[in-house]
């Protein structure tokens, strides 16, 4: 056993030393060198940059002062302009300046619009409101002219008149008297205390007798068409004054129908 064992370990060495004779017997193999590097592309050149461009207009302000006026009235319009070719305003004021002012007295509201040309144009708009003037204050009232019942009746009231011996109402009498109902009941309602008293005339023919009754015929008549036109009774009382005052005293006939009359009086 023994000689076996050491068989095997000679074998072995054996081996080892072959293995590293033939391992001594080979030469070495140097690594090969990298590759140059590659040659290095010029950039190209950079195109130049483009001249800045020219600034477009600039409207730096545009106002109308005040901004509210009354017709007839002016404003004014106020403005600066930079990098501007021409400036102009609309609404009839046309080319200015590119910095400056000027009035405007419009009827109405108007817009006024600034128009800045250039490499780049602006605009710029303002509103100048214009309001109608208040109307006038109305007139003080009139002072109330107060009159009197009798100066109305004095002024406004007709005689009644009548034909030769009659104290029948014609036709013209009943227009008479009608316009006289009107105006009593017009005094009546604003005087409660007033009244009225219907004389009676006649011309001067005839006896102071026989006048007298027929002037009392005429007032009574004259009362009695009023108070049918609805002018109180309690209202209205008559006398007869007959021929004793004539309004007239010519001997015609145009002066005799002008003493033949109902008149009108305040009642005493």
């Amino acid at each position: 056993m023994q000689i076996k064992m050491r068989t095997l370990s000679a074998a072995v060495l054996s081996a080892v030393i072959l293995l590293s004779a033939a391992g001594c017997g080979k030469k070495k193999v140097a690594a090969a060198p990298p590759p140059p590097p590659p040659a290095a592309t010029p950039a190209p050149p950079q195109p130049a940059p483009p001249p800045p461009a020219a600034p477009g207009a600039r409207i730096d302000s545009f106002a109308v002062e005040p901004t509210s006026i009354q017709r007839g009235q002016s404003a004014t319009l106020r403005w600066s302009v930079a990098n501007a070719t021409g400036v102009s305003i609309d609404q009839g004021v046309g080319t200015v300046q590119a910095t400056g002012s000027q009035q405007v007295s419009p009827n109405n509201s108007t817009t006024y619009t600034l128009t800045a040309t250039g490499t780049l144009g602006a605009t710029r708009s303002v509103t100048l409101n214009v309001n109608a003037p208040p109307p006038p204050p109305p007139p003080p009232p009139a002072p109330r002219v107060t009159i009197s019942s009798a100066d109305m009746l004095g002024q406004e009231a007709q005689d009644a008149l009548f034909d030769y011996d009659m104290s029948d109402i014609r036709a013209d009498a009943q227009k008479v008297l009608t316009a006289d109902a009107d105006l009593l009941k017009r005094i009546f309602a604003a005087d409660p205390t007033f009244n009225v008293m219907i004389e009676g005339h006649a011309d001067e023919r005839g006896s102071a007798e026989y006048n007298l009754g027929l002037g009392d015929r005429r007032a009574t008549t004259a009362r009695d068409y009023l108070v049918m036109l609805g002018v109180p009774a309690n209202r209205l009382s008559t006398i007869s004054y007959g021929k004793e005052k004539p309004v007239c005293t010519d001997a015609n006939e145009t002066c005799y129908q002008r003493n033949r009359r109902a008149h009108l009086v305040p009642a005493r």
